[in-house]
């Protein structure tokens, strides 16, 4: 498991690093955490851009599958042949976003373990044709420097991370019953809003300024992307 996670994730996006940092030597490091981190979301696109459509799809039927639910709230087999009848009528699939989730985990653990020892570069890693670059620039636009804690990257990382909830769960209805799992749900959606962001500030501020550098790259562009997909639906239904 652990040749894979090397051969297939680890090697690669850490040769990708030390590429960029050969071919563009006039950017800082936090220019290139940004490129990398962009060229790997390129990857997923195609993944994550069924997730948000799901996400669509799963929003509009949500008065269907509250009825359903309250309807044959006392018939629990009933309810979830209903459910999965209603999920192939509107052609849903509701696991479709989980292989982006399973995908991008070891992606986010390998960027991580990469930037753990920023900007130190290990030649041992490096593939034949990669060199390491003579000096890394770890001054980010001249102002911050990523290597170490930067509290306004964590705040922004932060701040962006609730935008993106914000936005991801936008046209998602709360469980309308008083129900104890609908309860429990209510305070996990909540929870998930606004504790979330925090935690975020605090593990990229504790980490490096490269970590949350790295987390709000990625939060913007999954919120342009959320943005992007959702137009072209509205669009494709005109």
């Amino acid at each position: 498991m652990s040749s894979f996670y090397h051969t297939f994730f680890f090697d690669p996006l850490y040769n990708a690093l030390v590429f960029l940092f050969k071919i563009i030597p006039w950017a800082d490091a936090g220019i290139i955490v940004v490129i990398l981190t962009i060229l790997v979301r390129l990857v997923l696109f195609p993944l994550s851009r069924k997730a948000v459509i799901t996400q669509v799809r799963m929003a509009e039927i949500s008065p269907d599958l509250e009825e359903i639910k309250e309807k044959y709230k006392d018939k629990p087999e009933e309810q979830a042949r209903k459910t999965l009848a209603l999920y192939k009528e509107k052609g849903v699939n509701p696991f479709s976003g989980i292989l982006v989730i399973i995908i991008q985990i070891p992606i986010i653990l390998a960027l991580y373990q990469i930037f753990l020892d920023f900007p130190k570069v290990e030649p041992s890693l490096l593939y034949s044709f990669v060199t390491a670059p003579a000096h890394i620039n770890t001054i980010f636009i001249g102002l911050i420097d990523i290597s170490g804690k930067s509290i306004l990257i964590a705040l922004l990382a932060a701040l962006s991370t609730y935008w993106q909830l914000k936005i991801v769960t936008q046209g998602q209805s709360a469980p309308k019953g008083n129900s104890f799992s609908d309860n429990l749900t209510k305070n996990i959606q909540t929870q998930m809003k606004y504790l979330f962001p925090v935690m975020v500030f605090f593990i990229s501020y504790k980490i490096s300024g490269v970590i949350a550098l790295y987390w709000l790259t990625t939060n913007l562009f999954s919120v342009a992307q959320e943005i992007f997909v959702r137009r072209n639906i509205k669009l494709a239904k005109v």
